[in-house]
């Protein structure tokens, strides 16, 4: 346990390097958009200086979120098991999953790296930096991080253990299992299943396990290209290449920059005085307590964009006044749970950046056209919950305020129109052409540090406190986009792509078939594993076949983030749900809580429908 203490420091003073990093991120692109548009004073070598510090982030980032449990794993199950038995997943993901994809990246990596120290490799762009197998050895030094981390895991799991032996029967028995699938390898022998099934199937029983996504998806991919003839490991030695890519790539930087935005904002009590103001300001109207939950969850949305923080905050702000005044707990907690996913659709929603990075498309545009979608929810859930209150008045009864409505109009306009103003910079700015999602994203973060201030909560550990979560987040999410990029070429090596795409253009042959099968397919998974898992690994064997059929692909892109937005609801595994669960604790069971957002599903289901029915609504905006 001392040995594990001290590589955990290690991984400790990575993380708050890289929460100091995702700062100065951030200011310099503010300052550098800044300089660019009011004085036209621009820098090549400061534009790669802001993505150096964003590899930085996320890479340095990876040992520090495994260090604190925040790579995902689906916990359908896992939450069941008892003490030895997480103990033991979590020994297994290290030795069996995480450490030898981590090995073999790394030997890559290193490749990679020496041959551009070699070559003295400089930026192609005229004023760029020099040397730049930096950033490359960067790339080698987290997966030795991250390795070094996966060993404190082992043993501090280790530690834990109450009946060892149990786990070292489960050792033996993979010992033995790699013996047998050696010797079939050895012999030749042909699979008895397609490997495509086989390597799918394999991830989902190691998913619902509770083994973490990311590690799941890169151990699994080397676990296939060990045993496939036509795959070999050379196939995985592009993948640090392949990862440097992701590196490189400006869009995603608005990943890191938009979620320490919104964790700012998240501590600066904005929804705690918009959901006050605002159930005020409706409370006289029936069922005007659930209708001001889903305005303030639609801000929240625009501003956030954490479906996770929304619907804790909201659980712990509005529902005890809900439950207080009478409302039903179903109308409660459904209303709660449905406004506090709307962060998936509306933007800057981290899902379609995601998406325009996987289907190479502009986030400008998704952005747009998810502005209708986005609106057509929250008219339908507003619409839903009036009619409600107006069959059932005694389940959602109008409060009676004693304050002059002028009063509590002003107190409203007052809590609304800072975070309004916020809204309108970033997102105009990005439909304007004028920023791109990245300099909006960081003039932003500028943003709400300012309305921290102005709520005057502003204070270093509420920026360390954003800071150091955004650098988990952003790990957790890079981390499963290596391994889902792992994944998926060995899938592709596999013939899966291929398989998938004759199946759909010559099986299926009809592009309203395709449509209703991908849909019915995103869906299904959704009820089992998170939107990020689905859009690293679906979404890039759809793209190729959303082309042959000659389907909008920012329409498309739509749908499915509509479609992601409804699996944070799904009972019983929806992580809305959990959200709402356990900040609820026993206010409201969780029967209450899964019929309450039954009708919100339909409702989502029903948008969705009209967007498919009427896909130039998404056009409003502009193309």
């Amino acid at each position: 346990m001392k040995l594990s203490y001290y590589l955990d420091r290690i991984s400790k003073y990575a993380g708050l390097l890289a929460a100091v990093l995702v700062t100065l991120l951030a200011l310099l692109v503010a300052y550098d958009a800044m300089m660019r548009y009011l004085f036209s004073a621009g820098s090549i070598a400061l534009q790669e200086v802001e993505w150096h510090l964003y590899d930085a982030v996320f890479l340095l980032g990876l040992s520090y979120a495994l260090k604190h449990g925040k790579h995902v794993r689906v916990d359908i199950f896992f939450d069941r098991y008892g003490h030895d038995a997480k103990h033991i997943i979590q020994i297994l993901s290290m030795l069996l999953l995480l450490l030898p994809f981590a090995a073999l990246f790394t030997f890559d990596a290193y490749d990679m790296a020496l041959q551009s120290y070699l070559q003295h490799e400089v930026s192609p762009d005229p004023g760029g930096l020099g040397a730049r197998w930096v950033i490359k050895s960067v790339l080698v030094l987290s997966f030795v991080l991250l390795m070094v981390q996966a060993l404190s895991e082992v043993l501090k799991a280790y530690h834990q253990l109450e009946h060892k032996k149990m786990l070292w029967r489960i050792l033996g028995i993979v010992v033995l299992l790699g013996i047998l699938v050696y010797m079939a390898w050895y012999n030749r022998m042909a699979f008895w299943v397609d490997p495509v099934f086989l390597m799918f199937a394999m991830a989902l029983v190691l998913l619902l396990a509770g083994f973490q996504v990311a590690f799941v998806f890169g151990g699994t991919a080397l676990f296939f290209a060990l045993i496939s003839d036509e795959v070999g490991l050379h196939v995985l030695e592009m993948l640090p290449y392949r990862t440097y890519g992701i590196m490189g790539n400006i869009t995603l930087m608005a990943v890191p920059l938009f979620i320490f935005m919104g964790l700012i904002l998240e501590k600066s009590k904005m929804a705690e005085e918009l959901l006050h103001s605002m159930g005020q300001l409706f409370g006289s109207v029936r069922g005007g307590l659930a209708v001001s939950v889903v305005l303030v969850g639609a801000i929240l949305a625009a501003s956030t964009g954490i479906v996770g923080a929304s619907v804790v905050m909201m659980s712990l702000i509005a529902l005890p006044l809900m439950l207080k005044q009478g409302y039903a707990p179903t109308l409660a907690s459904g209303s709660i749970a449905a406004s506090g996913t709307l962060g998936q659709l509306i933007p800057p929603s981290i899902v379609l950046i995601v998406l325009g990075d996987q289907m190479h498309l502009s986030v400008g545009d998704l952005f747009k056209a998810a502005v209708v979608p986005g609106v057509l929810l929250i008219v339908l859930y507003i619409l839903y919950i009036l009619l409600f209150a107006w069959l059932r008045p005694n389940a959602a009864p109008a409060i009676v305020s004693d304050k002059p409505y002028s009063v509590v109009l002003r107190s409203a306009l007052k809590a609304i129109i800072p975070p309004l103003l916020l809204i309108g910079a970033v997102l105009g700015s990005i439909f304007a052409g004028i920023a791109s999602p990245t300099e909006s994203a960081a003039v932003g973060v500028v943003g709400a540090m300012a309305l921290a201030a102005y709520n005057r909560v502003f204070s270093f550990s509420l920026l360390r406190y954003a800071a150091v979560e955004t650098v988990k987040l952003t790990a957790m999410i890079f981390m499963i986009l290596i391994g889902a990029t792992a994944f998926s070429l060995v899938f592709n090596e596999l013939g899966g792509g291929d398989m998938a795409l004759q199946f759909f253009t010559g099986d299926v042959g009809s592009k309203w078939a395709f449509i209703f099968i991908a849909m019915a397919v995103i869906f299904a998974l959704g009820f089992f594993i998170d939107f990020i898992e689905i859009a690293f690994v679906v979404v890039p064997i759809l793209v190729p076949i959303v082309a042959s059929f000659g389907i909008d692909p920012v329409w498309f892109a739509i749908l499915i983030a509509m479609n992601l937005q409804a699996s944070f609801l799904t009972p019983p595994f929806g992580f809305a749900l959990f959200y709402l669960k356990g900040a609820a604790g026993d206010r409201v069971s969780t029967a209450d809580i899964y019929k309450g957002v039954v009708p919100f599903i339909g409702l989502q289901v029903l948008a969705l429908l009209i967007i498919v029915l009427f896909p130039d609504l998404i056009h409003l905006f502009g193309r």
